[in-house]
């Protein structure tokens, strides 16, 4: 166990213990490894919470751990949990499998996998569907076959409709659409059910490699085989046309109205986009400012595209107000984007706001990820002085 797990345990029993549930709304807008290790430690092992909610915690922590290539804690952080009596449960076992995955460490997952026997838990679906999910998050696609027939022949697992869906989504990846429509035919010969959610990857890998017509005799077929279009699908069907304008992305919002689906954040943030492509800055600010209206709320999709092109043309001021209301949200858009728009602010005399958003980011994200940030305060002379007080009127 690393020296600073071992830290964080002791505080752990000497610091009052919070809910699962607790944990994970302070680990949604906590973005320092350590403190997101330390609140992830402090949550009630008894806690009385879903499973779902442990596990949505658990790989908040080991993202935040990841990016700050904190392999070592998260292997430590893990293997600590194989303590625990609720090893023999397979759902347990399975959130570290996956765990592993979301930081992209399979090897560690497959050994879990195979550490199961002498961990006295049961294998079924549940961990075969946790490591195959392992591996595609690794992004080992052409992995996934070989695994799928290896693991599910081994341990005598017989794969079920969510197996199927990670096969299909691995060749998807991998830019194999004519393999995944073989795993369809195989999964209907065996009377294994074929959902939308299979299909989805398909169609959109289809449409990826601009095979249109073929997208759409697959959508039929779809429909055919009795699969129940959802919003995910329509939402594919959405992000290949944006480049048509956004006369026809409205369209098909429409369609999806019309259909009985109600188009969510997605479906209107391709809506935004196509308005942005098409250099109509005033639409787009418009679909942005009734995602209320629509009962849709904004993600940092929303905001790194609509932050991103306001700068492209220019409204740097805007794009700060929009950055504003990312943060009052904790959906922060990407380094990229907001060096963007603090050159710009620079550029434009906005001294203030552009030292008001470093600030932010400093507040925001622990001190080492802000090196980046730090170069681009030296090149633009946004040195911290005395003046940086005033800032505090930016950022208020």
């Amino acid at each position: 166990m690393s020296s600073t797990l071992r830290h964080l345990r002791h505080l752990s029993t000497t610091t009052q213990k919070i809910s699962i549930t607790k944990a994970k709304s302070r680990l949604r807008t906590e973005h320092d490894p350590d403190k997101a290790l330390a609140i992830f430690s402090s949550a009630s092992s008894n806690d009385s919470s879903p499973p779902v909610v442990s596990r949505y915690a658990q790989d908040l922590t080991v993202r935040r751990l990841a990016k700050s290539h904190r392999f070592a804690d998260i292997e430590s952080l893990m293997e600590s949990h194989k303590s625990d009596p609720k090893i023999k449960q397979e759902p347990f076992l399975s959130s570290l499998i996956r765990s592993y995955g979301v930081a992209g460490m399979f090897d560690q997952a497959l050994k879990t996998y195979q550490e199961m026997d002498q961990l006295g838990t049961p294998r079924s679906c549940i961990s075969f569907n946790a490591l195959l999910s392992a591996c595609i998050q690794s992004k080992l696609y052409k992995k996934v076959p070989v695994l799928f027939n290896e693991i599910s022949e081994k341990y005598r697992v017989l794969p079920d409709t969510v197996s199927y869906g990670m096969l299909v989504k691995a060749y998807c990846e991998d830019g194999k659409p004519e393999k995944a429509i073989e795993v369809l035919g195989e999964m209907e010969k065996k009377g294994v059910e074929v959902t939308a959610i299979v299909c989805t990857p398909v169609l959109n890998c289809l449409y990826s490699k601009g095979k249109k017509d073929e997208a759409e005799r697959f959508l039929d077929g779809m429909v055919e085989r009795g699969c129940e279009l959802d919003a995910v699908v329509y939402n594919v069907k959405i992000s290949n046309a944006v480049n048509q304008g956004p006369e026809r992305v409205k369209e098909l919002i429409e369609e999806m109205k019309n259909y009985g689906l109600k188009p969510d954040t997605i479906s209107y943030n391709y809506l935004m986009t196509s308005y942005c492509t098409s250099g109509m800055m005033e639409e787009a600010k418009k679909v942005y400012e009734e995602f209320r209206v629509h009962g849709c709320k904004a993600n940092a999709a929303t905001f790194r595209t609509l932050v991103f092109n306001l700068c492209k043309s220019g409204e740097y001021e805007k794009g700060y107000e929009i950055f504003k209301d990312s943060v009052k949200v904790h959906r922060i858009p990407d380094f990229n984007t907001l060096k963007y728009l603090v050159k710009g602010l620079v550029e434009k005399k906005k001294i203030k706001e552009a030292k008001g958003l470093i600030r932010t980011m400093k507040k925001k994200f622990p001190p080492n990820l802000l090196n980046a940030w730090k170069k681009v305060e030296e090149n633009l002379g946004l040195h911290s002085t005395e003046e940086d007080k005033e800032v505090k009127e930016a950022t208020a």
